[in-house]
């Protein structure tokens, strides 16, 4: 199993924030150019969204179903890719101090990628986790494009100012 961590210089709600919201699932996964709900409420158990998947000129679609969710420190999902098979993802977020550390846990279920599972593909998970936890570190803290970083109300009900 590949198993990766991270700690992210934001609180848990903020980490949680991010991977509650479907549409930004292709900013922070690897390999994902775009996404969309398609059924039910994400991060709801059994919702699932739609994404795609470009390598060159080829587009693949693709799904990820929520088969485990506690509001604010798991999110397990299924992902579904093709003639690959599924994939068991599970992010546990831990309060360590005033930041959250991110634990990601992933392996195949079913299809291609449980039968060539190995050394070799284990390693390339965990480059592909490496690249992933990077990608949410920077949505947690330094938020979008010119929305600067997600935080919190501060006292008074005004977030934090930044310079």
């Amino acid at each position: 199993m590949a198993v990766r961590h991270r700690l992210i210089k934001a609180s848990p709600a903020a980490v949680w924030d991010v991977l509650a919201d479907g549409s930004r699932y292709a900013e922070w996964v690897v390999g994902t150019a775009s996404s969309r709900p398609k059924l039910g409420q994400w991060p709801s158990e059994d919702a699932s969204i739609a994404y795609e998947v470009r390598l060159g000129p080829l587009r693949l679609e693709n799904e990820t179903v929520v088969r485990r969710c506690r509001e604010g420190s798991v999110l397990e999902l299924e992902a579904h890719a093709g003639i690959l098979g599924t994939a068991r993802i599970a992010i546990e977020l831990r309060e360590w101090g005033k930041y959250c550390l991110v634990i990601v846990d992933e392996h195949p279920l079913q299809g291609a990628g449980s039968v060539l599972h190995n050394w070799g593909f284990e390693a390339l998970i965990q480059l592909r986790h490496r690249a992933m936890l990077a990608r949410l570190a920077a949505a947690c803290e330094d938020g979008e494009p010119g929305r600067g970083p997600v935080t919190r109300p501060a006292r008074g009900g005004k977030g934090a100012d930044h310079a």
